[in-house]
């Protein structure tokens, strides 16, 4: 252990005097290529709803890059020699023949609107309206009123308006699915008048681009407007796991992790005549995948998920993103050496011991092996088992004591557990209570009876074999056998077969929320966490987490479901 932390002390020294903090040296210099005006420079063009968007991006890419001049124009006034340009997906239909490649950076979400006004609004909002619905409003034009949208809605008629643009007609008519023709609403030539129009009428409904509702110098949508929610598992309800529409803020994060339809989603892109190989534009690329992509929920936009970010980079030849080159103060106090080595220990030394740690964990038998990505395929369920909602499982044998365990979804999400805590044969315990303890490196969850009854017997070989839990959660991996109190009257609260599996989906979608809240709270999820399209997960995705995301999942997870 001395020679590592010599060796810790001894690179940081050595890194310090290769920066100048050594010998006298306080002024950090950075080597640059000299380079002529004209490659200092970058030229975008914008389409006119992207402008501010792209005007926000180069004033923050300037200010970290002085060096760099960045200029913005119209796209209708693009020049061919323009490097870069920012479209949306009609635009690039429109004007396909005049670039050859394009990546996307963004997305834009067509929401359709009511008047806050409206006397429906807590109907509208409590039940939303489902595709189905929809597509029967618009295929009928003759009926096209409340009562047809929202039960216990008034006969009156709907006007409802759209924005004259060819892509977001387009993703209506996906989302919906009627004839084309059949979306033939109030056509008006800017989303500013298909706001204004649902101002006016309190029955209106007005379809256009979430970025067109933000409010002048808020992050919220303008407040005499509500966005109608869509019933996405069309059960005539906004369940809990669908009810993304309190704020921007959760909405956008709604978009991303796969909660709003993805036919009602576009794509804004970076585009131009051939793949930029140039560093300064490269540079520039890699910033707006990285730190530029907080300014998309800024203007309304919803950014892309991790996964997505690294394909962009890798299609660009770009394996790291680079801190842009700031110039720091002079520093002349030798306690702030000695504060950075500390640092760098604090950072490291956990390092060391946890890998030595990990490296007294079985081989062999007990390496579970890891899936690329967790959804609801990869989760196993027997039929035959009762499966109660805290994630255990229950299974009467022969002599009418029961077998517990807990199911294949928690032990995907955990990885591999290292420790388990029993309780004793003989113990009483009642539906709900904390039956065991599971612990992967000092990390624990409580687990929650699935019935009422007395411990029998206890599996013994999972006090030094825990990882049987993980590799076979429904055989060698049992818990306890218990002698049921009211077996008949406690799994009429299980669920079984198709109905679990359909239970599980919903089950995903809260893990996807809880994982992207635990992104926006703590940056680290984001090495682990792949929310791809539809909002996929990494196979253990708590595994490697810190104890507190452990902690928040306890509480908002799984104590949430008793």
């Amino acid at each position: 252990m001395k020679t590592i932390l010599f060796i810790i002390i001894g690179l940081s020294l050595l890194l310090f005097c290769n920066t100048g903090y050594c010998n006298g040296n306080t002024d950090i210099k950075v080597a640059q290529k000299t380079m002529t005006q004209g490659e200092k420079s970058i030229n975008i063009a914008s389409t006119p709803e992207l402008y501010p968007l792209a005007k926000s991006w180069a004033e923050q890419y300037s200010k970290l890059n002085p060096a760099i001049k960045i200029t913005i124009t119209n796209f209708t006034e693009a020049q061919k020699g323009s490097a870069l340009s920012f479209i949306s997906d009609y635009d690039y239909t429109a004007n396909s023949n005049q670039t050859n490649w394009k990546m996307v950076i963004g997305r834009d979400v067509v929401v359709a609107v009511v008047n806050a006004k409206n006397p429906m609004l807590n109907l509208i909002l409590s039940q939303g309206v489902s595709t189905s619905k929809f597509g029967q409003f618009f295929a009928d034009p003759q009926n096209q009123n409340w009562a047809k949208l929202i039960r216990g809605g008034q006969s009156l008629p709907v006007k409802y308006y759209v924005t004259d643009n060819q892509t977001l007609i387009g993703n209506i008519v996906n989302f919906t699915k009627p004839n084309p023709a059949a979306v033939d609403g109030i056509k008006c030539a800017t989303s500013g008048e298909v706001i204004s129009a649902v101002q006016k009428d309190v029955y209106a409904i007005g379809f256009c681009q979430l970025a067109d509702l933000k409010e002048s110098n808020s992050k919220e949508i303008i407040t005499s407007l509500k966005i109608l929610p869509i019933d996405k598992n069309g059960n005539g309800r906004i369940d809990n796991f669908e009810n993304i529409y309190s704020n921007m803020d959760s909405f956008t994060r709604g978009v991303w992790i796969g909660k709003y339809p993805n036919a009602l989603c576009g794509n804004i892109y970076v585009s131009a005549s051939t793949i930029p190989s140039d560093k300064k534009t490269l540079d520039f690329l890699a910033w707006l995948m990285a730190d530029g992509r907080q300014y998309l929920t800024t203007y309304g936009y919803s950014a892309l998920n991790s996964s997505k970010i690294q394909a962009n980079l890798a299609s660009l030849g770009i394996t790291q993103i680079e801190a842009p080159q700031t110039k720091y103060p002079p520093v002349s106090h030798p306690w702030l050496i000695i504060l950075a080595v500390l640092g760098i220990a604090s950072i490291f030394l956990p390092m060391v011991f946890g890998h030595s740690k990990r490296s007294k964990v079985k081989s062999g038998k007990s390496a579970i092996p890891e899936l690329h990505g967790l959804n609801e395929n990869s989760i196993m369920a027997p039929k035959g088992l009762y499966f109660d909602k805290t994630h255990t499982w229950a299974f009467m044998e022969k002599n009418g004591n029961v077998k517990v365990g807990i199911d294949d979804f928690l032990q995907h999400v955990t990885g591999t557990i290292t420790r388990i805590k029993l309780k004793e044969v003989g113990d009483k315990v009642r539906k709900g209570e904390k039956i065991l303890t599971v612990i992967r490196n000092g990390k624990q969850l409580n687990i929650y009876a699935p019935i009422s009854g007395i411990i029998r017997e206890q599996n013994q070989t999972l006090i030094n074999d825990s990882w049987l839990v993980n590799s076979s959660p429904y055989s060698e991996g049992w818990v306890y056998l218990i002698e049921p109190k009211n077996w008949t009257r406690e799994i009429q609260f299980m669920l079984m077969g198709e109905k679990y599996k359909e239970w599980l989906k919903n089950e995903f979608v809260r893990l996807r929320d809880f994982m992207a809240e635990s992104v926006r709270m703590n940056s680290v999820v984001y090495a682990h966490v792949v929310l791809q399209d539809g909002g996929e997960l990494t196979d253990n995705v708590l595994a490697d987490l810190g104890p507190e995301v452990w902690e928040d999942f306890q509480t908002q997870f799984i104590d949430a479901s008793k």
